[in-house]
């Protein structure tokens, strides 16, 4: 069979135990860690042979195949541990799914119809895996053992001092989420924000949350597209949402964040990206979950920079952190399994654990990273040296820029559980 013979080829690292339906077994690789690879039907096997790119989602979702006693995560490591992302053949269709360019192209009313697919699913959901603040993006670990809800804070930290904020300035937050980077800009920064969004449920949910924090004066949200969107600001911010931008749009992007900055404007995007070329989003992501993504190099997001006034003053590059992030939002789904599935059906939980482990494992072992561009709209804006990322909130409170003098005329296994007592605590 072909199928056996790809894996016997390329299964080296870790051992793979495949169980067949007639009742065989075949063993590939040595070491650890180890998966087992259970299928229920010959055609669950057959169509993965197929259009492994589609299918291979698809038939776990349909329950064709499991895990045994193992899990998906440490399935998916020694599979992707083993396959280059990049290499040609048969395997190679098996697992560039969280990586290939999107060609629709994303005009409005269709990136209202993308973003309603999957973030006007029921709040409900997300509270059962998000973390406290519902932040649903790329959190900042400083340490191992940090708790998502510290490193969720810890990522608004860092953006609140690449932004370089000061009381009063206004803000323009582009994919505005469920709120939480705004409610914290305005609660440490002193600064009114305006979050734009898409999605109605998180509309909804922000301006409730706005209205119980007291802050509903000083963060305001609205259902716009940023390209309808009409304001100026100090500073503008996005994060997560330049994925979803497409990729025939990113100079579009780009000269809307010019256009909405004053000229001592600075801006800080983070975005996931890859560190290879891009390649099309996967067709079973691209229909369950993200439909219009595009995961973008960052030669494709500096060739649109180029195209306008901006200036880059920074570019970080945030490695593993969303692999960390994925693993958190993962064990708190299990954690939250039965009830979810008593309430959204087997199918759909075995859909959104097949989601969460496959962009895990394309963070973890493949060359998907998290960028943060920061743009300035002219020089003198940011501090020369990155000093100030490590000083106190007093301390760059006012510093003495060019801009400012002017504006007044102007590898552990897979299978380890991350930050377990905090997990726990959190599920208690």
């Amino acid at each position: 069979m072909l199928f056996i013979k790809l894996l016997e080829k390329n299964i080296k690292k870790g051992v793979l135990h495949l169980y067949l339906p007639d009742g065989s077994h075949h063993v590939f690789g040595s070491g650890t860690p180890v998966a087992e690879w259970h299928f229920e039907s010959l055609d669950a096997l057959k169509r993965i042979s197929r259009d492994p790119e589609y299918h291979l989602g698809e038939t776990y979702m349909q329950g064709g195949w499991h895990c045994g006693d193992s899990d998906l995560r440490v399935l998916l490591q020694v599979l992707m541990t083993n396959v280059s992302q990049r290499q040609p053949g048969f395997l190679e269709q098996l697992y560039q799914g969280a990586l290939r360019l999107f060609h629709r192209g994303n005009r409005i009313l269709r990136s209202y119809q993308n973003v309603a697919h999957h973030y006007d699913l029921d709040e409900w959901l997300f509270r059962h895996f998000l973390d406290d603040n519902m932040f649903y993006s790329c959190a900042y670990f400083e340490h191992p053992n940090q708790s998502l809800e510290d490193a969720q804070q810890a990522k608004c930290e860092l953006l609140k001092k690449k932004l370089l904020l000061r009381p009063g300035q206004r803000v323009l937050d582009i994919g505005s989420g469920w709120g939480g980077l705004a409610f914290y800009l305005a609660e440490h920064a002193d600064v009114e924000v305006i979050g734009l969004t898409l999605s109605k449920e998180q509309l909804r949910v922000a301006q409730q949350q706005a209205e119980e924090r007291g802050l509903s004066q000083q963060v305001r949200f609205y259902l716009e597209d940023y390209r309808q969107h009409q304001g100026e600001y100090d500073r503008a911010v996005s994060v997560g949402m330049f994925e979803h931008v497409g990729r025939y749009h990113f100079s579009e992007f780009f000269q809307n964040v010019e256009r909405f900055l004053k000229p001592h404007g600075v801006s800080v995007i983070h975005t996931i990206g890859c560190t290879d070329r891009s390649i099309a989003t996967n067709s079973w992501i691209e229909e369950h979950i993200f439909p219009g993504g595009f995961i973008p190099s960052l030669s494709e997001m500096t060739q649109a920079v180029e195209r306008e006034s901006l200036f880059y003053t920074d570019v970080e590059i945030l490695r593993l952190h969303y692999a960390d992030t994925l693993a958190h939002w993962w064990w708190r789904f299990q954690s939250n399994r039965e009830v979810i599935a008593d309430r959204m059906g087997e199918p759909f939980c075995r859909m959104w654990e097949f989601y969460l482990a496959t962009c895990e494992g394309a963070f973890r072992w493949w060359d998907l990273v998290v960028y943060h561009l920061q743009l300035a709209s002219q020089h003198g804006v940011v501090p020369v040296c990155r000093d100030y990322l490590a000083e106190t909130t007093q301390d760059i409170q006012n510093p003495v820029t060019i801009a400012e003098t002017d504006e007044s005329a102007d590898m552990p296994l897979i299978t380890d559980e991350p930050s377990q007592a905090a997990v726990r605590q959190h599920i208690n």
